[in-house]
């Protein structure tokens, strides 16, 4: 083995010797996409420390294009997929994308069409997955696919909300196999890597706050926080009356990567009532989450780790939105406007998931399905964002959308006195 290919293997196993520890301190709740859990200080503070080394080795190409040694010494499967597959071109490359050739155009913007990825995105998930692709087949009915024609499938259905008849036709599979590796694939991206979408540590809040501060003048942000909604359309009907709605909170930072997600609510609750159900808040209240003991002084007075939201929400100390009825020219309308700026990473966020073909549209399937579909899109947008590739991020948006969200109201609760203070305090400080 050269020198090249077992630095590549030691890389590997070490990814995955840090997976496996990171694995121990799974996610309570496998539908809250969230690293809230209550843990004690030491095993926090491990799995902090830990989570950095984690992510550097699993942004390495070449950690992916090695996670093939990892499959036990186990008989890869290569059933003949479209006519393409050729064993003797197992070294090749290019024979992932080889063995899709005949299903989606190798032209760039083709294939950022059918995957929302680019080609090397795909090769580098598709080494990163495999081995969890590859390692469950339907009962009684193995599928008999490699792992890029399992992954294709699955990231098609996301990337466009195509029906499975369709998806049938183009993979040349059957429609049960092609629902089998969509499940299974949103199932790998939110059960083993759900990290991607993690609240950030204390040591790394203080980043997020730092960017905000620079690009706003406000101090000790740690995030901005909106619902999303997706509908649900029940199967054999076309009657309206029929679609039900899934909403998903999320907190984004400045360069709109989730944070924190927390789906499967149902859609007609309001943003407040929504955020005040979720685990979320109740981490918040417990001093489980934003809980820095170094609030920053602003004219005296102690600002705490605080999120921003649109006016749809109550006024809480931790939790900023817009002033109601602001005099034109006063420090109320400044920050008014800074607020606005603020959250249009979450407009952003929120528009490039619905870039996902299955969430921009009725999605004909159960309301288990349809969370996991929100999750796995979460998750592969923070992927994208890691992996710097654009193909399915929102850059623009409609002024009239921003504008929208900073409807200002008084959220249907009492104000606590010392959120008016400190909204205020940090008012005197937005940049103009």
């Amino acid at each position: 083995m050269n020198s090249r290919a077992l630095a590549a293997l030691l890389s590997s196993l070490i990814s995955q010797l840090l997976l496996l520890l990171f694995l121990l301190f799974p996610s309570p709740n496998p539908l809250t996409i969230t690293n809230s859990a209550p843990f004690s200080s030491p095993r926090r503070d491990f799995q902090e420390s830990l989570f950095p080394l984690l992510h550097h080795f699993l942004s390495t190409s070449g950690v992916a294009a090695t996670l093939c040694f990892l499959s036990f010494s186990r008989k890869r499967k290569r059933a003949r997929f479209q006519g393409l597959d050729d064993p003797d071109n197992e070294n090749d490359p290019q024979s992932r994308l080889g063995r899709l050739g005949s299903v989606v155009s190798r032209n760039p913007e083709s294939f950022k069409q059918f995957f929302r990825m680019k080609t090397s995105t795909f090769e580098w998930l598709c080494g990163l997955l495999e081995p969890l692709l590859e390692c469950r087949d339907p009962v009684d009915s193995p599928l008999n696919l490699p792992a890029e024609a399992r992954l294709g499938i699955g990231l098609f259905r996301l990337a466009t909300g195509a029906d499975y008849p369709e998806i049938s036709g183009r993979f040349g599979v059957s429609e049960a196999d092609a629902k089998f590796c969509v499940k299974h694939l949103c199932r790998v991206l939110c059960t083993n890597y759900r990290f991607w979408v993690g609240f950030p540590s204390p040591t790394e809040l203080d980043s997020v706050s730092a960017r905000f501060e620079t690009l706003t003048g406000l101090p000790n942000c740690c995030g901005t926080i909106s619902c999303t909604r997706f509908t649900i359309e029940r199967a054999n009907t076309q009657n309206d009356d029929e679609q039900e709605s899934i909403a998903a909170q999320i907190v984004v930072d400045s360069s709109s990567r989730i944070l924190s997600v927390v789906a499967g609510f149902r859609g007609k609750k309001s943003n407040i009532q929504i955020l005040k159900t979720s685990t979320f808040y109740k981490d918040i209240e417990k001093g489980i989450l934003l809980n820095s003991s170094k609030p920053v002084k602003v004219n005296e007075v102690a600002v705490p780790q605080y999120l921003v939201g649109s006016g749809e929400y109550s006024l809480l100390p931790w939790l900023l939105v817009p002033f109601l009825d602001p005099e034109a020219g006063s420090v109320e309308e400044n920050f008014n406007n800074v607020h606005r700026l603020m959250l249009v990473p979450s407009l952003k966020a929120m528009a490039s998931l619905r870039n996902w073909g299955v969430l921009n549209r009725p999605m004909n399937t159960d309301y288990k399905t349809a969370v996991a579909c929100v999750g796995a899109c979460s998750i592969l947008h923070n992927m994208l964002i890691m992996r710097e590739d654009d193909s399915a991020f929102c850059y623009e948006l409609d002024d009239q959308v921003v504008d929208n969200q900073n409807i200002a109201s008084l959220g249907g609760n009492c104000v606590e006195e010392n959120a008016l203070v400190i909204r205020k305090a940090l008012a005197t400080r937005a940049k103009r």
